[in-house]
């Protein structure tokens, strides 16, 4: 959409060809229905949220900026809000809102639209494009072509890796499709000894997810740990969530955007090497979360540990936690040992998680890789192998952390790929 409202305010006579019945389906997606419509952060913050390839966008950034999506929008009746992070939302909290204001300028513009078509390939002569061939066999003339068919995540979408094949065809190189923005799943293998897990009930860490799904866990901190190396690979503060096969929500989906990156990392998943440790209580030191216990323990000193912890915890983590700790439920308060205190203690503020892998590149928010950035001109998008062939958006190999990073890719490249 962005490139079709950019390519005609450049002068060119524009058709948007769009195989979905409607446009911006996985736009109405974005932001769980809410649509995280860019960031607040300067350019050279959002280059170091992009781990793919983030330094290929100066450009493309410096034409199409987060201040002129904003503008754009207000301009069609859409007013933003900034919220934690610096994510900036449509006031409404509704995605669809985002969608109909680019529909608006499309009709301003003037920009022709025909839904429900489908492209089978990029016709091509003495290396130029000479328009594109639909599935029903129609050919559609044109001097340029911009290839903004997405990625393969989501494929319910629309999104079914349509303009890698293309792509291909014309000789470009595609780099390795790998799920990004993804959750986690957790290990499952009772053969590996996980050391918080070892005298527990539970003998797998997903086994615990399994008993803590539809869990969600605010202002914790993460760590994703490396422990062949004993090295730290990601940390983050804010909202995850556990399920029925491990653990997502925003710090984890940036999490795995960092995993994917990271050497030997298949080999690491395989041997339960790859630990996510959270702080269930980050604003308290070890000591004064003891204290804090000390003064639950206090007044609630005739209880059964079940009923102690409601201040502290979650209902539905009392029990695995207990459970971790191989302490009696029905035990007194007033009987718990300072060693079981301790052992609470260093519990909430280092809980273990032996992670396995990545789920699908369908749940995926965002897919790494595509496109070879070393086959595309920076400062158009145009095709370094086809003359009149253009990129914008996800089928680059460009993918960036949650926070309205992505979307702000698919802006800015859509509008310099429109530029020319």
């Amino acid at each position: 959409m962005m490139s079709a409202i950019s390519a005609t305010k450049s002068g060119n006579e524009v058709v948007l060809l769009e195989k979905n019945k409607m446009l911006g389906k996985k736009l109405l997606i974005t932001g769980k229905g809410r649509c995280n419509i860019t960031s607040s952060l300067q350019i050279d913050e959002f280059i170091k949220n992009i781990p793919g390839n983030g330094r290929f966008l100066y450009s493309s950034f410096g034409n199409f900026t987060n201040i002129d999506i904003i503008n754009m929008l207000k301009e069609n009746g859409v007013e933003v809000k900034e919220e934690r992070g610096n994510r900036i939302f449509p006031v409404s909290d509704k995605s669809i809102d985002v969608r109909d204001a680019f529909a608006r300028e499309l009709q301003k513009n003037k920009v022709k639209i025909k839904m429900g078509v489908e492209v089978k390939s990029i016709l091509q002569k003495d290396g130029k494009v000479i328009g594109v061939k639909l599935a029903n066999g129609e050919i559609e003339k044109a001097d340029k072509v911009i290839l903004a068919t997405g990625g393969k995540s989501y494929p319910a979408t629309g999104s079914t890796g349509d303009g890698y094949a293309m792509s291909k065809t014309l000789g470009h190189t595609i780099t390795k499709i790998k799920p990004s923005l993804v959750p986690l799943t957790a290990l499952n293998n009772e053969d590996i000894e996980i050391k918080i897990v070892e005298k527990s009930k539970y003998k797998t860490s997903l086994n615990l997810c399994k008993n803590l799904q539809g869990l969600s866990l605010r202002n914790v901190k993460i760590e994703i740990i490396d422990e062949n190396k004993n090295k730290k690979i990601y940390e983050d503060f804010g909202e995850m969530l556990f399920t029925h096969f491990g653990v997502s929500g925003p710090t984890i989906l940036s999490a795995s955007s960092h995993l994917l990156r990271y050497k030997n990392i298949e080999e690491l998943l395989k041997s339960g090497k790859i630990i996510l440790k959270i702080d269930l209580k980050p604003a308290l030191s070890e000591e004064k979360l003891n204290a804090r216990i000390l003064r639950d323990f206090e007044t609630n000193k005739n209880k059964e540990i079940k009923n102690s912890l409601n201040e502290l915890l979650p209902q539905k983590l009392i029990m695995p936690i207990i459970n971790l700790l191989n302490i009696d439920e029905n035990k007194k308060v007033n009987s718990i040992t300072k060693e079981e205190r301790i052992e609470l203690v260093k519990l909430l503020k280092n809980f273990q998680i032996a992670i396995s892998g990545f789920r699908g590149i369908e749940e995926a928010i965002i897919t790494a890789g595509g496109i070879s950035i070393k086959e595309i001109d920076p400062k158009t998008m145009q095709s370094k192998l086809v003359q009149g062939l253009y990129f914008a958006g996800e089928i680059i190999d460009v993918d960036a952390y949650t926070g309205g990073f992505n979307l702000q890719i698919a802006y800015s490249t859509g509008f310099t790929a429109g530029m020319d």
